[in-house]
């Protein structure tokens, strides 16, 4: 892995190690309160988190990802927790997925950062170019779990 790239990773490491840090201690019953003028609560963000940034690098890549099942119905763009007519995972399970997840990416595309694939609809062509969208969407949803709870 080019050196210049380093940075990719350091950068999901420490917005992962910071996400896991505002959500320690939280109970299984507060991650799913959705607080008034919030449209889901902080078990959606976390799973949607997850999914999404795999999603991302799927649809750029085109190869098959392992996703857990039904992380598509409860956590995909468009849900919510008002819908859900299963159980999600637990919030252990979420955070143990989501302190995987940086490294397992490392493991899997490191040397691949700048592999050339078709360009989605937003220009996107590079797995490197899906890490920038995904940290800066991982943070916006940081944010929004740092909201929620205030209200808890």
């Amino acid at each position: 892995m080019e050196k210049r790239h380093e940075v990719l990773f350091r950068q999901l490491e420490d917005y992962r190690r910071e996400l896991l840090r505002v959500v320690d201690g939280l109970t299984e019953e507060e991650a799913d309160i959705v607080p008034k003028g919030f449209n889901n609560n902080i078990r959606w963000n976390l799973g949607h988190v997850y999914l999404d940034q795999y999603l991302w690098i799927q649809h750029v890549t085109k190869e098959p990802i392992p996703i857990p099942e039904g992380f598509r119905d409860w956590f995909g763009f468009g849900t919510s927790p008002a819908a859900w007519h299963t159980k999600p995972p637990s919030l252990f399970v979420l955070k143990e997925l989501l302190a995987e997840q940086p490294t397992k990416i490392r493991e899997w595309y490191g040397e691949r950062l700048e592999e050339e694939f078709a360009p989605t609809e937003s220009g996107m062509h590079t797995i490197a170019q899906v890490l920038v969208r995904t940290i800066f969407h991982e943070g916006l949803h940081l944010a929004t779990i740092q909201r929620i709870r205030k209200f808890l």
